[in-house]
């Protein structure tokens, strides 16, 4: 598909104006900034362009742009043209919501958003203070606040604007998405209506961290052989999410159960089966926090659920905020993939991140390391990008230590897989990193100062100065 505009931002034009406090222009730092992450995750130079409020550059009709990202705020709202450009985009992609990634300046409540844009997934680009509930927005780029979650929202929107337009450029449908890893799959399970909002939002959280989500396809009250449908799709699954709202929901045609009792019913078998078996298999149930005006139909459905789960292994039940939730689905899905890499690496791991144009050169390293008795993680650079993205946040899920190794890599890339490093907890890391190096050329290591201050160990020089820098590193490692 040919494109005359990649990425076109999307913004109030109140939202770009400098304020008292900084001569910063927000929306254009922001595209800066994008554009820097951009060419880090791909060679290709995209086409970015912004759009304030009454810009007439492009065009009207926005059909020559590949994804849309709106800055959204109050005003962005309150804006009849703003909320103009993006309806017109999302008509003129036939309603493609895929193709539409939400940037929030400020906060805003669902209810603040319009109806097609709620179960996005939004890019939190303001700092919140927990303690006194404050907004700031970021003045200082490069600051530890900001480094720890603007810079980690932008890396994570980089790589899903690179997937979406690698998709829509190639022809590469969704569905086709869920085979890219051989990774592991979920089963969300249909849920009433009062919770289909919050249902898309665990989806699309779940696809953007590469997991595969089924039933990938949408169950109907006609749908024949509905239960030889949902047992064939938890076959395939080790984890299922149950999410329990006010409703006990549509009941398809000759079934005395409701699609959520139906799942549930059946996952709740497989949970038994998996365990006579001795195999994994565990279901997270999720009942909203206070219900109301639930009909005594419903009221049984939830007491048979606690009853169950009382009397199951495998199961655990939850009636926390949906963000509690969230985070703990992150925690079953990050345990499985520590406990994955901790088997394939045999225990302790050094990953050594290099540059593509290093993998020839990096070959007697990773000898020396594995030499000295450690495994060696190393990035990924063939296949698609989603796929290399998703092996290098494994990777620093399961190192115990790492070395930057800057051959060819330029000065920025250092400065980029440093911040990785630090940003490893954001990606699910439970454990700190025991220790971190650079080695590169004598005189070749960037800002030397603030690389000690993070604790990187310099190492300088040839393979045999690696050699013996390397040993007496491990000891220390070791110890």
């Amino acid at each position: 598909m040919s494109l005359d505009i990649d990425i076109l931002i999307v913004f109030a034009d109140s939202d770009n104006a400098p304020s008292d406090e900084s001569s910063v222009e927000w929306v254009s730092q922001f595209k800066k900034f994008l554009e820097f992450m951009l060419t880090q995750v791909t060679n290709e130079k995209l086409k970015i362009m912004l759009k304030g409020e009454y810009d007439t550059l492009t065009s009207p009709r926005l059909d020559n742009v590949g994804v849309l990202v709106p800055v959204l705020s109050k005003d962005f709202i309150r804006s009849t043209a703003c909320m103009q450009h993006v309806e017109t985009f999302y008509n003129a992609v036939n309603k493609n919501s895929n193709r539409i990634f939400k940037v929030t300046k400020s906060p805003l409540t669902q209810q603040d958003q319009p109806d097609f844009l709620r179960p996005l997934i939004g890019y939190n680009m303001y700092q919140l203070d927990p303690d006194s509930g404050e907004i700031r927005e970021y003045s200082d780029y490069f600051s530890t606040d900001a480094e720890r979650q603007y810079w980690m929202e932008l890396v994570d929107l980089s790589y899903d604007l690179v997937g979406a337009l690698h998709r829509l450029k190639n022809g590469t449908p969704e569905p086709a998405v869920k085979n890219l890893f051989n990774r592991k799959i979920v089963y969300v399970a249909e849920t009433s209506h009062d919770l289909s909002v919050e249902r898309n939002i665990i989806t699309r959280e779940l696809q953007r961290h590469g997991y595969a989500v089924l039933p990938d396809r949408a169950l109907s009250y006609d749908t024949p052989n509905i239960d030889e449908i949902v047992r064939k799709d938890l076959d395939e699954c080790a984890l299922s999410i149950h999410m329990i709202g006010n409703s006990y929901g549509e009941i398809p045609d000759g079934s005395a159960r409701s699609f959520v009792d139906l799942q549930h019913k059946i996952a709740s078998d497989k949970g038994v089966d998996a365990k006579r078996k001795n195999e994994s298999f565990t279901r997270l149930i999720w009942i909203a926090p206070n219900l109301k005006h639930i009909n005594e139909r419903q009221k049984k459905f939830i007491e048979t659920i606690k009853r169950d789960v009382e009397m199951q292994e495998g199961a655990e039940l939850l009636e926390t905020p949906l963000e509690d939730f969230k985070n703990i689905i992150r925690e079953e899905l990050l345990e499985a993939i520590e406990r994955k890499a901790v088997k394939e690496t045999g225990g302790r791991a050094i990953y050594l991140l290099h540059d593509r144009e290093d993998q020839q050169v990096v070959k007697p390293y990773i000898d020396l390391i594995e030499r000295c008795g450690y495994r060696v993680l190393i990035p990924m650079f063939e296949g698609e990008l989603l796929e290399q993205r998703q092996k290098h946040i494994e990777n620093l899920r399961a190192l115990d230590a790492a070395i930057i190794f800057k051959g060819k890599g330029h000065d920025q890339w250092v400065h980029m897989k440093a911040l990785d490093l630090m940003k490893a907890p954001g990606f699910g890391r439970k454990k700190p990193i025991v220790a971190k190096a650079i080695f590169a050329a004598p005189g070749e290591i960037p800002n030397r100062e603030s690389l000690k201050s993070q604790n990187f160990r310099l190492i300088e020089g040839d393979l045999q100065h690696f050699m013996e820098a390397l040993k007496l590193w491990l000891l220390e490692f070791d110890n």
